[in-house]
């Protein structure tokens, strides 16, 4: 393990008590694992921002599945993309609504634009892009 250093910093007390109820509530044990782990959210935020770097990903569709082929474009947009597409799962929300979870990896600007080609795909209600890096580069 890398070598731990202390610092220290000033905080309204306000916001450290609504820190420590965020904290408490999530499970963490101490303030200092939770301040890692906003950094580290921070850091990967910036770097899968970053058109080259190597990102990894999930799109989120929800649709009706009622639309007129929808379904088939969106398998289209996935087959045209094969090499950034790892993975999708495909659920049965109710009687017209499918959610569609599709695991992307590549450039931050390739899994940018395939999400944006399948959130935009006319019919699509919702969608959501999370990215993240694939955690190398994270101490």
């Amino acid at each position: 393990m890398a070598d731990l250093l202390r610092f220290g910093i000033s905080i309204d007390e306000r916001l450290l008590y609504q820190f420590d109820a965020l904290i408490r509530d999530k499970g963490y044990v101490n303030r200092s694992e939770a301040i890692r782990d906003l950094i580290r959210a921070s850091l990967v935020e910036e770097q899968s921002s970053h058109d080259e770097e190597e990102t990894v990903g999930t799109v989120t569709l929800v649709y009706d599945h009622h639309t007129r082929d929808l379904s088939d474009k969106l398998t289209e947009h996935q087959h045209s993309h094969h090499d950034a597409i790892v993975s999708a799962l495909h659920v049965h929300l109710d009687a017209h609504h499918c959610l569609e979870v599709v695991v992307v990896r590549g450039t931050g600007k390739t899994v940018r634009r395939l999400a944006d080609e399948l959130i935009g795909t006319k019919g699509v209600k919702h969608g959501k892009l999370v990215t993240t890096t694939t955690g190398k580069n994270l101490a």
